[in-house]
């Protein structure tokens, strides 16, 4: 994670979602998210501990939401983590991010300001 990224200074979706995956996400299966942090929720998906009920905050969560945060098993993450963008991260505008934000106090992101051209840069 770039030390630009807005998630460093958010992680409202990591306490507002639920974090569920398939169970071959989990170590014992092969994949990379420790087991010990997960829970079933049903046949074949696990939940991070701590996102099922809500008020919700993953248990991998450390910090404070809006004030420096970061995940503990950043490198281990499921891939419902690593597929959640924020807002405006790939260019694309997140609805869901906003609403974590929103649910949290916090404002939506806005969109990368363009570098204005400058007459000597336009000729």
């Amino acid at each position: 994670m770039s030390q630009n990224s807005p998630c460093l200074n958010c992680g409202a979706c990591c306490a507002f979602f639920r974090v569920s995956f398939f169970w071959g996400e989990c170590q014992s299966a092969g994949g990379t998210v420790p087991d010990q942090l997960v829970e079933q929720i049903g046949p074949h998906h696990v939940a991070m501990i701590g996102t099922t009920a809500k008020p919700a905050r993953c248990v991998s969560l450390l910090g404070d939401i809006g004030d420096g945060v970061r995940c503990t098993m950043y490198e281990n993450r499921s891939s419902s983590c690593r597929e959640f963008a924020a807002s405006w991260e790939d260019g694309q505008h997140n609805p869901r991010c906003d609403a974590a934000r929103a649910a949290h106090g916090l404002p939506p992101l806005t969109p990368p300001q363009r570098p204005e051209l400058s007459p000597e840069r336009v000729a």
